[in-house]
């Protein structure tokens, strides 16, 4: 590896901004002005962020699992924002930066100085030993991670030959050129001009002048697969391409295009049915900016669109600006520099698991902790979504009222669990003593409307929406680095969501749909019975992995009042957890479970995973406590004299194969493992 340094801003002069422009939003600003800087001093949560020093006490020694969940959550209030939620960073993919870089240069537009030099320190941060990218921070590199990664530095302004651009450019052609990259990849180069649209495998909008009740319709893929072929079929059909550069054409000479691919004759631009299509695509993809306030679904659609709407409409169109002023949503500032966020961030997520942590150690009830808990219902209450979508119809979205989303309102997406969690975490607030009932009954009914309109025939819940289409449209899945992508499937987590937070809602409010929710919760219960696998566990799509799944599997069998006194699926988990504990107490595993559907054991055991199985024999009742004893005292030796717990491997993945982090985990289920596990072991 080369010994260039890294460029780098002055960290000291960060700002994180929240909530400027709508309800949970969070934006990172240099400042340039020493003045300003002294005026607006960087706190903890900023200061926690960029690893730099944190002011804050060192705590007393905790002597149980609940001294040490409270020493936890005395730490993580430090890193809540004004307005109650926890602002925290939600990276780990590494194709999602060159998408929003080449966005902007083709649309004449760049990021701050002060932006570029961090993204580029992220960037050369996160290259692998081996000299490339992957398509995430933890995977090996590939030619798409590589080659993807070099063009956005390039354009940011990094020589051919500067620090390691040669050893990358070497390792390219070592792969085997730029041709080797997918569609998605493809694509990008084609709209800079660095690559020729003929050497695009075809990406027609005529599929959306498909009827819909054709099985193979747009409509009924995954929400992301079709808000992303949306604007790339626009932009493929309509041959955009960005202005040609001395930087493009030397792109051009790397990347040698050597496929030409021949025109679809009934597809040709010729014909009125593909400029039918175009305006057909046009104008779906204007529902989605208009629905989510042009943040759309997530940053890869983010990027394309912005690129369609400033081709259509051009750089003065209020559309075009829309797009810019959202642009820096989707950034995060860590140590390693200026990432590109998987969503806007996962703001409703995290203070959801937060807040029923908070509740269920007790810690929500001592006095130090209540200003934070009303912080939290009060973002809760103003994160609710309380209508459909302007367009939900037109752009066949699932309906939203009454829901809550992952990140921010304003997105506008309903997620199955999130509205659970956020239900879920609302009613446990609100049985405190000393909060008020910011969100009423009513409202609360129409959330549990929502989440009884999305579960599946099969009783399971999908991720968005209803699963719209059969599982052989991954026969159409042209991604080519993701899998199980083309429809809505069905997971155990999602499922557990929803059918706790109905069964929770049904104490709270006995009359209200009662026998709709009795029916969807045994529905639920079957799905969870028929998902599970011989060994016992639940393959889990969102977190890594059995671990995950099956802790929210075990939470729903406890609802139905299967322990592991009254139950052999249940024996049969525990006995799949116990028997993967490590020698030191924890639990670990590794991605590569989700990539093969077999358990990777991790080198290292993780605290985060520690927490889940903690938590998982605990709604199961496991009777051999030393076995929760031993974890909980692992979890403790790993906690810092402050409080906090350091980042291990990464939580998440999704679509398979691609891992993403969810730093706040460790701190809201360690915490939350602590304080359950101090109740079971005393109990």
């Amino acid at each position: 590896m080369s010994t260039y340094k890294v460029p780098s801003t002055d960290l000291t002069h960060w700002r994180l901004k929240v909530g400027e422009d709508s309800h949970g939003q969070q934006k990172w600003v240099y400042l340039r002005d020493e003045e300003e800087r002294k005026s607006w001093p960087q706190g903890n949560v900023e200061k926690y962020w960029l690893g730099l020093k944190v002011v804050v006490p060192e705590l007393e020694e905790p002597r149980t699992p609940l001294d040490a969940a409270r020493n936890g959550f005395r730490f993580y209030k430090e890193l809540q924002s004004e307005d109650g939620h926890f602002s925290t960073e939600y990276g780990g993919p590494l194709f999602l930066i060159p998408g929003l870089v080449i966005s902007l240069a083709v649309c004449g537009r760049s990021l701050t100085s002060e932006q570029s030099t961090e993204i580029k320190r992220y960037l050369l941060n996160k290259r692998r030993k081996e000299g490339g990218w992957g398509l995430h921070t933890a995977a090996p590199p590939t030619v798409y991670g590589t080659v993807m990664n070099y063009v956005a530095l390039r354009i940011l302004g990094m020589g051919p030959d500067e620090g390691p651009m040669t050893e990358i450019r070497a390792l390219i052609h070592k792969m085997g050129g730029a041709t080797g990259i997918p569609t998605w990849g493809k694509v990008w180069l084609s709209v800079l001009g660095a690559y020729d649209w003929d050497g695009v495998g075809s990406i027609p909008p005529e599929l959306w002048l498909l009827p819909d009740w054709v099985p193979f319709a747009p409509w009924r893929w995954w929400i992301h697969v079709r808000q992303t072929f949306t604007p790339m079929s626009y932009l493929y059909a309509t041959r955009f391409i960005g202005p040609f550069t001395p930087l493009v054409w030397s792109l051009r000479n790397l990347l040698a295009v050597y496929e030409k691919l021949p025109y679809i004759p009934y597809l040709s631009s010729s014909l009125p049915v593909r400029q039918l299509a175009i305006d057909r695509v046009y104008q779906l993809l204007v529902y989605e900016d208009e629905n989510t306030t042009y943040q759309t679904i997530g940053p890869v659609s983010k990027a394309f669109n912005m690129v369609c709407r400033y081709a259509r409409e051009g750089p003065e169109s209020e559309a075009f600006k829309g797009h810019l002023s959202r642009v820096d949503d989707f950034l995060w500032l860590s140590k390693d520099g200026l990432m590109m966020m998987g969503t806007n961030g996962s703001q409703l997520w995290d203070i959801a698991f937060t807040a029923q942590a908070a509740v269920e150690t007790g810690l929500a009830n001592e006095q130090e902790n209540e200003e934070s808990v009303k912080g939290m219902l009060d973002w809760l209450d103003k994160a609710q979504m309380r209508e459909n979508p302007k367009w939900y119809k037109e752009g066949y979205r699932h309906r939203t009222k009454g829901a809550w989303p992952f990140s921010t309102p304003e997105q506008s997406y309903v997620v199955s669990d999130c509205v659970s969690e956020g239900l879920k975490a609302v009613m446990a607030l609100q049985e405190l003593d000393y909060t008020s009932e910011a969100v009423d009954s009513d409202r609360m009914r129409d959330a549990v409307d929502t989440i009884l309109s999305m579960q599946n025939p099969s009783g399971g819940f999908a991720s968005y929406e209803l699963q719209r289409g059969s599982k052989k449209l991954e026969w159409l899945n042209a991604a080519e680095v993701f899998g199980n992508i083309m429809i809505d499937y069905e997971y155990p987590e999602c499922t557990t969501s929803a059918l706790s937070a109905l069964k929770h809602f049904s104490k709270l409010d006995p009359k209200y749909r009662a026998e709709d929710i009795e029916r969807t919760v045994n529905k639920a219960i079957e799905y969870i019975h028929d998902v599970q696998k011989p060994d016992g566990s639940w393959y889990g799509s969102w977190g890594i992995c059995f671990t995950y799944a099956t802790m929210f599997a075990l939470e729903s069998l406890s609802i139905a009042g299967e322990t592991w006194a009254k139950s052999e699926r249940v024996k049969l988990a525990c006995d799949f957890l116990v028997q993967r504990q490590m020698s030191d107490g924890g639990w670990g595993e590794t991605y590569m479970s989700c990539v093969t559907g077999e358990y990777a054991q991790h080198e290292n055991s993780q605290v985060v995973q520690t927490s889940w199985a903690v938590l998982a024999l605990i709604y199961a009742q496991y009777p051999d406590k030393s076995v929760v004893d031993r974890a909980a005292k692992l979890i403790m030796s790993r906690q810092k004299k402050d409080g906090r717990w350091e980042q291990e491997d990464t939580e998440g993945i999704f679509n398979k194969n691609c891992a993403i982090d969810y730093p706040a985990f460790k701190f809201i289920f360690c915490i939350w493992a602590l304080g359950r596990a101090d109740k079971y072991l005393r109990s």
